[in-house]
């Protein structure tokens, strides 16, 4: 099974992202031998982080996605992200753009769901030191916007997990770890919706 995962460049005053710190750590530990992982830093460009998502489903064509992204206001706090809104995008990238019409995808759905139940998830995981909590709205950013043109090429198959910054408290390692047992949980999902 190939999965994929993706974590956010640098934007505004934080020069490292814990949502590619994380991602990196998670690669390291892996997910055991029968998932095939490959990682991406995407650019906090609208535009660039689209072509990349569309690239990930055209070529690739993973049984799941999972992207990443950095919650500047959650301090010990992991999000799940049920769903991706298409509209409503005004906030400049790093490049200063956004997204024409202020929106993912001209004829796309209101809001397209993950496949992925987050409620479950929630409820299933307890992880030490950090809570979790579900969430039905990413933040019309590039995070929410990247969700939705993943759910949106592949079919609902993707997933967001919105991380906190680092901290001495959240390090890289410690958020490596936390989302391995999310995923697994995850990739547990995606079995059982396979069967």
């Amino acid at each position: 099974h190939l999965s994929f995962f993706s974590g956010f460049g640098p934007f505004r005053q934080y020069l490292v992202n814990s949502s590619w710190e994380a991602v990196k750590e998670l690669s390291k530990r892996g997910l055991g031998e029968n998932i095939n992982l490959h990682i991406m830093q995407l650019p906090v460009v609208y535009q660039k982080a689209k072509e990349q998502v569309f690239k990930i489903w055209t070529t690739l064509q993973p049984l799941l996605t999972v992207h990443v992204g950095l919650a500047s206001s959650a301090k010990a706090l992991i999000i799940l992200e049920q769903c991706g809104k298409n509209k409503g995008y005004q906030e400049m990238d790093v490049c200063g753009l956004h997204p024409e019409g202020g929106c993912c995808i001209l004829d796309g759905p209101e809001q397209i769901e993950s496949t992925i139940n987050m409620k479950t998830l929630w409820k299933n995981i307890s992880l030490e030191g950090i809570d979790i909590i579900f969430s039905r709205d990413a933040g019309r950013y590039i995070c929410d916007y990247t969700y939705y043109t993943s759910l949106y090429y592949g079919n609902g198959r993707a997933a967001f997990i919105h991380v906190p910054p680092l901290s001495t408290a959240v390090t890289a390692d410690f958020l490596g770890k936390a989302l391995q047992t999310i995923i697994l949980e995850m990739l547990k999902q995606c079995g059982e919706q396979q069967k």
